[in-house]
């Protein structure tokens, strides 16, 4: 395929349009679409650098089972045989499917609608469980549907934006950068992040309430007390187009501000602040994310929010409103399928008689789901208990993303039989899979995905599809047909399915439900084609609109009123005197999941090349652990080791690990290994953000850096971390004692031919060692070990791989570490768009360069995605105070 094809990014929820662009000789080019509503031009990092993903390394291709290649027909017979053998021994709960929110509306609608109408169980389950179904459910309480009110507009119109539980520069970048430059325009406008760490996010705020973990609930009750007390309550919206006001009341008013101000543990001054912010600005909108959502409290958390909107009738009008932040590229377009295993398609609900008719008559279905099936943490234990006997796992990796991911593990391996669909071969979920099928990816799938603001907008293949990879939508048709419902899965393109999915929005809707886009329910051809991004509701006969839901009430209770929901606090502290901290898991700037299509940038990788854990300084000292060396996080449930980030940013007590890592790219980082299986209540939803550990210091007898064009294999250490570098590979090490002979250690694990000489030395003193290994001018590899963190110039190892090293001058200044004055280090990498390091942004500052603009214009850091704008603001401010002394 040639030319410029209009599509979206298949990272995170905001749903940033792009533009890929494929040259004659087939290289790819992407950049963001200046008229995509979402971003108008703008990419984050990770969209930025999609190009570098597309390559076809470690691809699965062609079906497989047991291991073996097999034809598309031995692969689904086999999978159809063992499900209907399953069902008819065991009943329709005795199958499941746990699919993902990277998945397209088409695939969701298609494996929704085979399990739920024709297999007749609700077992479907997605990983959108961990990370939005809080959402869900507050909504469902609350408004009597799953609406998100508002759009992303409102950001930028409100007088007052609260960041509660959002990392935005870091995890939604693009509307961080909507955001920055709307209070660029006009500073009168205030942000409040609150947040247990100050991260990135917190450089534009005007607040940052560094409040204690799953304290979120006493704020916020605290908060509907303060509104009430103000007279900041809107009486008449409270009146006409809501019921419960005075339960919430009541539960609010048991809590006094002394109690808040404990529960929270912040400042008096700035509780009040908070409070008087939110009473005096009528144009204000609060966006949660994970922080929230990922709690054993997440749904009271999010009705307690709705609460204070509800109150003060602030929903649905420009610049105001609750404003969920999804974290999947199409989580919402899961939701509106009923992807979810206690929903129905199209927003119905699974409970209601009514829904459940409705949907098995639009389907023509021999069943229907009757009940909610099992969530996914319910979901893997019935599969460890044995009740559940046949898994179909698609688009994602829950060995490593599932708390408890060791029993999940041990669940999976053992399950009778297990099928994957992905696009990798080896991941650490695909190893344990009966059958593997092949999927394609992004640049080579056709469908559409729902951002968080509603919008609906196409991805499209600009790619032809590798080996004998097919559409996730075909497999599980082909299922279906083979199951013996040929007559419902007939689907020969995505435009069918989604023309269908349309139609059952509007089937006897008239306006009974949220979700309506029955405008398209005819949609095929050249028209899907062509689809433009648009905001649902689009209800057939009407014109398009931008909408926002709830300013004139018209809530989806049977009376038409929202829902005040009760809420009280619950002590959240969980930690012990044999696990003292509090692990808090997450995102990080540059990586994506579980990294398998992040993981093949050498650039994503540039920033942070390794797991760690943030450690405030006065915690690590206590602990022993010094900056770069290595600490191991432990629960109940498990064990992780990890490099000792230390900053002042994280709080006292807290430990950060980010949870992208997995058996691929490191010994022992699967950091959802050590987090237990606690769930919120009513939404399922794993709290991930709130774990007692231990932490100590992992004890090593030497450390290493290494470099190698070919990648590492069999890396024995007692920690090791590998990352995608420009030429080749950077793998970061640990040994528990000495190697006999490291030049054939690294011989063996950079497959290095025997014939091949180092160049180096060990010093037997100081027990540093230092390797190089050449092929003629070119370097093959090159080992760093010291008893200490190995001070090497990172990024100038690495550009050693592309040099030619002509003189035995460059190569003894290679094994020494120390870059020559005609290539100086740039540093550790700040600005992964541009490949900007600190050195460089040092050496910018000195040169006059006072402020991060100046520092942009100078070296382009900054200028992008504009989250590395905090740490280049702190390295200017760092450089200019140490000028002062």
């Amino acid at each position: 395929m040639e030319g410029a094809v209009k599509t979206t990014c298949p990272y995170c929820g905001v749903g940033c349009g792009v533009i890929a662009t494929v040259a004659d000789n087939g290289a790819v080019s992407v950049r963001g679409d200046p008229d995509h509503p979402a971003n108008y031009g703008r990419l984050c990092s990770k969209g930025s650098a999609l190009a570098e993903t597309l390559d076809l390394d470690g691809r699965l291709l062609h079906p497989e089972i047991g291991g073996q290649r097999a034809s598309w027909d031995e692969a689904l017979d086999l999978v159809a045989e063992r499900f209907s053998r399953t069902i008819a021994e065991h009943g329709p709960d005795s199958v499941a499917f746990y699919v993902s929110g990277q998945l397209l509306t088409e695939d969701y609608y298609v494996a929704n609608k085979l399990m739920k109408g024709f297999v007749g169980s609700a077992n479907i389950d997605t990983n959108s469980r961990l990370c939005m179904s809080s959402s869900v459910a507050g909504h469902r309480r609350a408004f009597g549907s799953d609406t998100v009110p508002g759009c992303y507009e409102d950001l930028e119109l409100a007088d007052l934006v609260v960041l509660t539980g959002s990392n935005l520069a870091w995890c939604h970048p693009v509307l961080y950068q909507r955001l920055a430059a709307a209070k660029a325009k006009r500073p009168e406008m205030k942000v409040v992040v609150i947040d247990p760490r100050r991260t990135m996010t917190a450089d534009i705020a005007d607040l940052h309430l560094a409040i204690r973990p799953d304290a979120d609930v006493a704020l916020f009750v605290g908060l509907f007390a303060h509104l009430v007390s103000s007279n900041a309550i809107d009486q008449n919206y409270v009146a006409a187009h809501t019921a419960g006001f005075a339960e919430a009341f009541v539960a609010a008013g048991a809590v006094s501000f002394d109690e808040v101000l404990e529960r929270t543990g912040l400042p008096a001054m700035q509780l009040r602040e908070f409070f008087r912010l939110f009473a005096a600005t009528e144009k204000v909108v609060t966006c949660y994310s994970q922080g929230v959502n990922q709690s054993s409290s997440g749904t009271d958390k999010v009705n307690a929010i709705l609460n204070c909107h509800l109150a003060t009738g602030r929903i649905g009008r420009p610049g105001m409103g609750p404003f969920s932040l999804t974290g999947q590229p199409n989580a919402m377009g899961g939701r509106e399928v009923g992807g979810l295993a206690n929903m129905l398609a199209a927003h119905m609900a699974i409970e209601n008689a009514d829904d459940r008719d409705r949907v098995q008559r639009f389907w023509r279905s021999p069943a229907i789901a009757e009940k909610p099936g099992l969530k996914a943490v319910d979901l893997f234990q019935a599969v460890a208990e044995g009740r559940v006997k046949a898994l179909w796992i698609m688009a994602t990796n829950p060995v490593v993303s599932m708390p408890d991911a060791d029993a999940v593990e041990a669940a999976i391996r053992a399950c009778p039989f297990v099928v994957v669909s992905d696009i990798l071969k080896e991941t650490d979920t695909a190893r344990h899979a009966h059958v593997l099928l092949p999927s394609l990816g992004w640049g080579e799938k056709s469908g559409t995905v729902t951002n968080s603001e509603r919008r609906i907008s196409r991805q499209r293949p600009f790619l032809d599809a590798p080996g004998q990879a097919r559409a996730d939508w075909w497999q599980l048709a082909e299922v279906g047909r083979r199951l013996g419902f040929a007559e419902a899965f007939t689907y020969a393109a995505p435009a069918e399915i989604f023309s269908e999915h349309a139609a059952l929005s509007a089937f006897e809707n008239a306006g009974s439900r949220d979700f309506d886009i029955g405008a398209h329910a005819r949609l095929i051809g050249q028209a899907y084609e062509a689809l433009a991004p648009f905001q649902w509701p689009q209800p057939a006969g009407q014109a398009r609109a931008e909408s926002r839901f709830f300013a004139d009430g018209g809530f989806y209770h049977a009376d038409g009123k929202a829902r005040f929901v009760a809420v009280r606090p619950v002590d959240a502290d969980r930690t012990c005197a044999d696990y003292p901290f509090t692990l808090n898991t997450g995102r990080i700037r540059d990586q994506w999941h579980t990294m398998t299509r992040t993981g093949k940038s050498a650039r994503l990788s540039a920033h942070i090349a390794e797991p760690f854990a943030e450690l405030h300084p006065r915690d690590a000292i206590e602990l022993g652990v010094g900056n770069a060396g290595l600490v191991e996080i432990e629960s109940p449930r498990g064990k992780a080791v990890v490099r000792a980030l230390i900053t002042e940013r994280q709080a006292r007590g807290s430990i950060f690990v980010p949870m992208h890592w997995t058996d691929q790219f490191a010994a022992n980082a699967r950091i959802d290994a050590v987090v237990p299986a606690i769930t919120d209540r009513v939404s399922g939803q794993p709290a991930s953000k709130n774990v007692a550990v231990a932490a100590r210091r992992f004890k090593v007898a030497h450390y290493a850096f290494a470099v190698s064009h070919a990648k590492p294999t069999e890396a024995d250490a007692a920690y090791w971390a590998l990352a995608k570098a420009d030429g080749g590979w950077r793998l970061e090490l640990a040994f528990a004692g000495p190697v006999e002979n490291w030049a054939d250690w690294c011989r063996r694990v950079f497959s290095i031919p025997k014939t091949v000489e180092p160049l180096g030395y060990a010093d037997a003193q100081t027990g540093d060692v230092r390797l190089a290994f050449f092929d003629g001018t070119r370097l093959l590899a090159a080992f760093f070990l010291a008893c200490e963190p190995v001070a090497v110039a990172r990024n100038w190892a690495i550009a050693q791989l592309g040099a030619e090293h002509t003189n035995m001058r460059k190569r003894f200044g290679l094994v020494a570490g120390r870059p020559g004055a005609d290539k100086p280090d740039p540093g550790a990498t700040i600005c992964a768009c541009f490949g900007v390091g600190v050195n460089q942004i040092v050496a910018a500052v000195r040169s006059g360069c006072h402020s991060v603009e100046a520092v942009g214009v100078a070296l382009n850091a900054g200028t992008n995605c504009g989250s590395c704008r905090a740490e280049i603001r702190g390295i200017v401010d760092g450089c200019l105070a140490t000028a002062a002394e």
